[in-house]
């Protein structure tokens, strides 16, 4: 076995590097799982016990690949538990402990504009009553009450909603407490009030300036839904856009031209990289005398740092820029820039920045694509297929586009599992509608957008937002239809991590490796699929502050029960429970009896009988009434704590439990219950422990 191993390793000098950056993320996502301390430190000290039990391994030469794989895998996944662990304690701040109503006092440091949602969003360094040092905190302010002094370093004060940083609402649900940590966020909230500027902020800077002027000028040519993209697409302000054409657009796959990343700083950096280089090689002096690839990829990545400034930089779009002037460099120097090694090195320099990035499906995604591209490329055939030759014109074309596809399918099958882990739903034809999409956006709207912007300093740039307009239109048209097609989406219940974990290491096996050993990451792959799709939604969902609660299996639909607005929250125990249609409130549903304080419910599941009791109203009921209640139950459920009296047969999921264990989902025919708690550790972000 050692012998094989070692032929194996030395046959494939070029493909054992990017195992390295696989080993540091995997070292990342270990310190994320693993509970607390004592597991990270034991974590450590296996990997520092691996390096020096490497030294066992003969030392004549026969075995020094695999004794450095050992080392260099080890020390990496290392680095990347250190690296978190040094973050988390660096930037982490100790959340607020409870809901509490105050005054604050403080000084803006962000703002963001939410036209479609009619509200601002405010990041704040304030003082808060109670505590003695500043923290930064973030709040939301409605539309009717902001004011012209609200801008950037101005100081305010005013009475403020403020709670902890929620954590995940169901296990698998979005752990916003896990992305406040590492931003220093203690508090987020609301402003209900009146706002008293104590010092109004400083003029915008130039950056800022050309932001909203941007915006604005966009908005003066083209109105409504196509005027809301293009701004996003200049500027990377998403606010404008109504919710009916973002959810389009993410159920037909668009979600990408959305979020300014690879696709658009690519597009940028491309476009101007050629106008350098094809048009100075129409000088002859100077094509004569200068490396025009140099000077071209200098001056596309200038380009592509001025759109990520201009967009806000943030996090996708910086590390795409990261990648594309690695791109940049290799294409300077002569070397192939499409190669895992390159894509490796880019992924190393984001996390060892952002960490905590892995866990997010932007870096998920984003390296996926990525990494899908450059592994189809890289096989035998298709670059026999795509190789430039003596053919006409339409041959050529038609070539192009059967690689396009190909390559579209196959991001399309490599993200899908992503998407659905993350999100729970996934488009089917996102890849036969971004074959035009994609073009579409990148060929024709965002030269015309900066062709127009050109052509505003002499106002005759009319004609040009009007192709930029009906372009735009036919996206979102092409949106709305994809989205609409019967079937368009798949959704799938809350993944279990550690099928999440089997896919992605049977998909970077498959891709990292060349030759017919590739092939054994279909097997996890292939176990990742049959585990994932036995998996049947959970029978109850219960958010973590009990008021609201999902029951599957009652139909296509899900019934929920849930207390006030509760929008959003029914949402997410609708994307959890792995449900695209509709929800029923049940209060309304056959066979539930209500009455003012208590709603109950007989669910019926594998022969098996399970009485629901859930609490509507927090008056208090007589002890003995409520005892004979619960008394004939299964599950009570409550959103405040009950008295002792009550015990139902099974499980009393009231205020007290669910501070302690968070949201939970439960499988009434194995009796499995599933708690927030269990699934996330003692990490510093959780308030409940």
């Amino acid at each position: 076995m050692q012998r094989n191993i070692e032929r194996f390793l030395s046959d494939r000098p070029h493909e054992r590097g990017p195992w390295l950056v696989v080993a540091f993320g995997a070292g990342i996502a270990v310190w994320i799982m693993l509970p607390g301390p004592w597991q990270w430190a034991a974590f450590l000290a296996l990997c520092v016990a691996a390096m020096a039990l490497s030294a066992l391994i003969a030392q004549d030469g026969r075995a020094d690949h695999c004794r450095l794989a050992i080392i260099g895998l080890s020390l990496m996944a290392a680095a990347g538990c250190a690296t978190i662990w040094m973050k988390s304690s660096l930037v982490g701040q100790v959340p607020l402990a409870a809901r509490e109503n105050v005054m604050i006092a403080g000084r803006i440091i962000d703002r963001q504009d939410n036209g479609a949602a009619g509200r601002v969003r405010l990041v704040l360094a304030a003082r808060i009553a109670g505590r003695e040092q500043p923290a930064l905190i973030q709040v939301d302010l409605p539309d009717q009450l902001d004011q012209p002094g609200l801008s950037l370093g101005a100081s305010i004060v005013a009475h403020a909603r403020l709670s902890p940083p929620a954590p995940p609402m169901l296990p698998g649900a979005r752990d916003f407490a896990f992305s406040a940590w590492f931003e220093g966020l203690v508090a987020t909230g609301s402003i209900g009030g009146r706002i008293t500027v104590l010092a109004p902020g400083k003029a915008p800077t130039s950056l800022r300036a050309v932001q909203a002027g941007l915006r604005d000028h966009i908005l003066a040519h083209l109105g409504g839904p196509a005027g809301a993209i293009a701004v996003t697409l200049a500027t990377g302000d998403r606010g404008a856009i109504a919710r009916g054409d973002a959810d389009a657009m993410r159920d037909a796959g668009f979600a990408h031209l959305l979020a300014i990343g690879g696709l658009h700083v690519s597009a940028v950096i491309a476009a101007v990289y050629l106008l350098v280089f094809r048009g100075l090689g129409l000088v002859p002096w100077i094509a004569l005398r200068v490396r025009l690839p140099l000077v071209a990829a200098l001056c596309g990545a200038l380009a592509g740092i001025g759109y990520c400034l201009l967009t806000g930089a943030q996090v996708p779009t910086v590390r795409a820029v990261a990648g594309a002037v690695l791109v940049l460099g290799a294409l300077a120097i002569g070397r192939d820039p499409l190669s895992m090694r390159l894509l490796a090195v880019a992924a190393l320099v984001v996390l060892l920045i952002w960490p905590e990035s892995l866990m997010g499906a932007s870096f998920q995604m984003s390296f996926g694509a990525v990494v899908t591209i450059i592994a189809i490329h890289g096989l035998g055939w298709t670059r026999e297929f795509g190789a430039w030759r003596d053919e006409g014109v339409l041959h050529r074309l038609a070539r192009r586009l059967v690689m396009l596809l190909l390559g579209g399918l196959a991001i399309e099958f490599a993200l899908m599992p992503m998407a659905l882990f993350h999100f729970h739903r996934a488009g089917v034809y996102g890849a036969l509608a971004n074959l035009v999409a994609i073009p579409l956006v990148t060929v024709v709207t965002m030269p015309c957008l900066a062709f127009a912007l050109a052509l505003d300093t002499v106002h005759c740039g009319g004609p040009v937002w009007w192709v930029i307009g009906r372009s735009l239109d036919l996206v979102l048209w092409i949106a709305h239809t994809t989205a609409d097609i019967p079937g368009a989406v798949t959704t799938l219940p809350a993944m279990a991590g550690w099928v999440y974990a089997l896919w992605i290491a049977g998909a970077l096996w498959l891709a990292l490796w060349s030759g017919r050993v590739r092939g054994w990451g279909l097997v996890p792959i292939i176990a990742a699929v049959i585990a994932w799709s036995s998996a049947r939604p959970p029978d109850i969902l219960i958010s973590g502050d009990g008021r609201h609660v999902g029951i599957t299996g009652l139909g296509p639909d899900l019934v929920v029960f849930s207390q006030g607005r509760g929008g959003f929250a029914r949402e997410i125990v609708l994307e959890t429970a792995g449900m695209s249609g509709a929800t029923h409130a049940l209060e309304q549903w056959p066979g539930t009896r209500c009455s003012h304080d208590f709603c109950a419910l007989a669910i019926v599941r594998e022969h098996r009988r399970t009485v629901l009791l859930i609490a509507r109203s927090h008056r208090r009921v007589e002890d003995s009434a409520l005892a004979q209640a619960c008394a004939q139950s299964d599950l009570v459920i409550a959103d405040h704590a009950l008295p002792a009296s009550c015990r139902p047969r099974q499980l009393l999921a009231d205020g007290a439990m669910l501070a302690r264990t968070g949201g939970l989902t439960i499988d009434l025919a194995s009796g499995v219950v599933h708690t927030v708690a269990s699934t996330s550790g003692r990490h510093p972000w959780l308030v409940w422990r």
